[in-house]
């Protein structure tokens, strides 16, 4: 696996005398729920756990030290694996060149990585010779099918293990064995929220953000600075594309993965990316949840600008329709599913020509596109002027809306003689 790195390491609990009865590939994060399945996994199963941390671009994230943790708890292996590139190239792209956005809001960050993260899991797993999977995700959120359904189809004969569905515990509960077993937690810094973060955005729910009556508070927010408080002189940027592709910034060619990263900087230093939403899980529940991706929501407008530029009024109107299925299958966690793969490749057909460059405000949190040019614009000046130079033949007008009326015109002539 490329990019991985793994440490061994003997649990520090033990199993007595009995025998593990088989390997367990744990998806694991450093978190509370994650970090006190390792110890539950093994009571429960008596197996032995393989930690695997995949790693899709979360901040500040110290792999390194999250690995050692999993070993002292009392995992049999702890494997990290880096699959950054890998998250941008094959699901963070084709996300944009779809315009996704679930309910047209949240830029689907969390549910994109889960069937990513579900590759690497099973690869690690056929690599360890494991028998099941785990994750720790609840019994009414999205995730938990994400995580499965993508299993199933990479591994139908694996068998997974979803330890906060068996073991409902409340958080403070939680929160208690971990003390009661000396794990390592930073129990000062116990936070209400739930919180999961990658290249392309943040989700936080939880905590007073259940009472969507209620402003959510500030310390919820972490990428981005309030509106209030951004600069008060705006910050021009232009995005370069290659079919559908952001390839530069300011015209400095730099990787994908580079773009992303400096505009969640840029964008989270100007308030760019909060969002605040009521959603429709797939479970059938409604939740409040707010969300920051400054370099998703400043991409996202920039690309939709050129595709305005750039294609017909039929491949626009048509996409858009396209667009939300694609959100939702990403959303419901059919990543892998036959349609996914037939509405990426209409998608990549319709960016053959989505090349050129955007220019943006950042300002106070919003993201405005102020200029767009393309070498396959289909825009004309001389169609769309109004002064002298205007090319567009008035007198045909009339024409087209004599047949274009015909239908409604005959109708309700039709009616009335009824």
């Amino acid at each position: 696996m490329t990019g991985s790195m793994t440490v061994e390491s003997q649990s520090t609990s033990g199993y007595g005398e009995a025998k593990p009865a088989g390997t367990v590939v744990l998806a694991y994060s450093g978190g509370l729920d994650t970090t006190i399945a390792i110890k539950w996994l093994k009571d429960t199963y008596n197996m032995d756990v393989v930690a695997t941390i995949i790693d899709v671009g979360q901040p500040g994230k110290d792999v390194q030290n999250a690995v050692d943790k999993a070993g002292d708890i009392g995992a049999a292996r702890a494997v990290a694996v880096d699959v950054k590139d890998e998250f941008v190239e094959e699901y963070i792209i084709p996300m944009l060149k779809a315009n996704a956005k679930y309910e047209g809001k949240y830029p689907l960050a969390t549910a994109a990585a889960r069937p990513l993260i579900s590759k690497k899991l099973v690869e690690v797993a056929k690599e360890h010779g494991a028998t099941h999977i785990a994750h720790g995700c609840t019994g009414k959120g999205n995730d938990q099918v994400r995580f499965e359904v993508s299993i199933m189809a990479l591994a139908p004969d694996m068998d997974i293990i979803a330890t906060a569905r068996e073991w409902q515990v409340p958080r403070e509960v939680a929160y208690e064995y971990a003390e009661n077993h000396n794990m390592k937690l930073d129990i000062a810094k116990k936070s209400p929220y739930s919180i999961d973060e990658n290249l392309w955005g943040r989700s936080v729910e939880c905590g007073s953000l259940e009472d969507p009556s209620l402003e959510p508070p500030e310390d919820a927010y972490q990428w981005t600075t309030d509106p209030m408080k951004a600069p008060d002189n705006p910050q021009y940027l232009e995005i370069g594309f290659e079919e559908g592709v952001p390839v530069s910034v300011d015209g400095i060619p730099m990787p994908a993965t580079q773009i992303i990263e400096q505009l969640n900087n840029v964008g989270g230093r100007h308030g760019v990316g909060r969002i605040d939403m009521v959603e429709n899980r797939l479970v059938g529940i409604k939740s409040h949840e707010i969300y920051e991706a400054p370099a998703a929501e400043i991409l996202i407008q920039a690309h939709e600008a050129l595709e305005d530029l750039t294609l017909t009024r039929e491949q626009l109107h048509f996409k858009k329709g396209l667009e939300q299925k694609f959100a939702e299958m990403t959303y419901y966690g059919l990543w892998f599913d036959p349609l996914t793969d037939a509405l990426m490749a209409f998608m990549d057909k319709t960016q053959e020509t989505v090349t050129g460059t955007v220019k943006v405000k950042l300002y106070k949190g919003s993201c405005t596109v102020v200029g767009r040019s393309s070498p396959n614009s289909l825009y004309d000046k001389g169609l769309a002027t109004y002064d002298e130079d205007d090319t567009f033949n008035h007198q045909l007008a009339k024409g087209f809306i004599a047949l274009w009326g015909l239908p409604v015109k005959v109708s309700k002539l039709t009616r009335v003689n009824q």
